[in-house]
């Protein structure tokens, strides 16, 4: 991928950051989101905390609660949280539907928490993560280790090949001490009711297909932004 190309992407997702954030009131308690394209959101939050905004923040992440904290934003543990009022996060894929794969970061399950606990749910992404049809980017699917072997045979009963994310040579562990399985259905036609199936698979604290979360999706696209929005 060339340089100018990245620029473009960059571009892209901080047009749809700064958007996002308009949306934050005075004293709101905010989700941060993981990931390259959160992170822009954070930096915006960040300065509008500089400037005088009050905001309390749920990181979705260890490396997101690091990071909030270096730029002087006040967080709260997430199991003190009952109601977060607005979230700002990214995704890997969404659809105009709102449908959405998310997890390339592997903090899937404490962004669907997060997501189920707030009230106006905001993804930002770039031009790229828009797609008609979800399942080219494979679906990552959170794994108690022990349960690894019956999780992918599931999966295979499913029509899906799971791998196990690897980094450095070693399966990748999440914040919650658990494996990343990438599961590949090929193109999803029924993404709710394979969300569905995979929620009854005994081993899997959560996979990264999120259904009736999001309220609305901020992409930016060129130097212009366009706003998907349920019903």
């Amino acid at each position: 991928m060339d340089e100018q190309s990245i620029d473009k992407r960059d571009l892209e997702k901080q047009n749809a950051a700064k958007g996002a954030v308009k949306f934050i009131q005075n004293n709101d308690i905010v989700g941060l989101g993981t990931g390259s394209t959160a992170f822009f959101a954070i930096q915006e939050i960040a300065l509008l905390v500089k400037n005088g905004l009050k905001i309390k923040g749920v990181p979705t992440s260890e490396h997101t609660a690091a990071l909030a904290v270096s730029l002087g934003i006040e967080l709260l543990p997430m199991d003190q949280v009952r109601t977060i009022d607005i979230t700002i996060d990214g995704a890997d894929e969404f659809d105009a539907q709102l449908n959405l794969i998310k997890g390339g970061g592997g903090a899937l399950f404490r962004e669907k928490i997060i997501a189920s606990l707030t009230k106006n749910e905001i993804i930002i992404a770039d031009s790229g993560k828009l797609v008609t049809q979800l399942g080219k980017f494979k679906v990552p699917v959170e794994v108690v280790p022990l349960a690894l072997n019956y999780v992918l045979q599931q999966l295979a009963e499913l029509k899906g090949t799971g791998k196990v994310r690897m980094k450095d040579n070693t399966p990748f562990i999440t914040d919650n001490h658990n494996i990343i399985v990438d599961a590949d259905f090929g193109l999803i036609g029924d993404v709710a009711g394979l969300a569905e199936r995979l929620n009854r698979i005994e081993g899997i604290l959560a996979h990264g297909l999120f259904v009736n979360l999001t309220s609305k999706i901020i992409m930016g696209k060129g130097t212009e932004t366009i706003i998907y929005a349920g019903n």
